[in-house]
């Protein structure tokens, strides 16, 4: 039996589900979903990509 995900919610969502969650884990992928269901994943990448991607949203602005 594997252990539960823990899901985040993402600090720029408002009120409501309409929102992205993502889970990680040290050295696993990153998994993104829109709700906290994870039968609902919408992707998942590796640390450093997401690591290259959220660099690039903040500097983008």
């Amino acid at each position: 039996m594997t252990a539960a995900t823990d899901w985040q919610k993402s600090s720029f969502c408002g009120e409501g589900e309409a929102c992205v969650y993502v889970s990680s884990s040290p050295g696993s992928l990153v998994r993104v979903a829109d709700r906290v269901d994870p039968a609902h994943l919408v992707m998942a990448t590796t640390q450093a990509a997401w690591t290259d991607f959220l660099r690039a949203v903040k500097e983008a602005g």
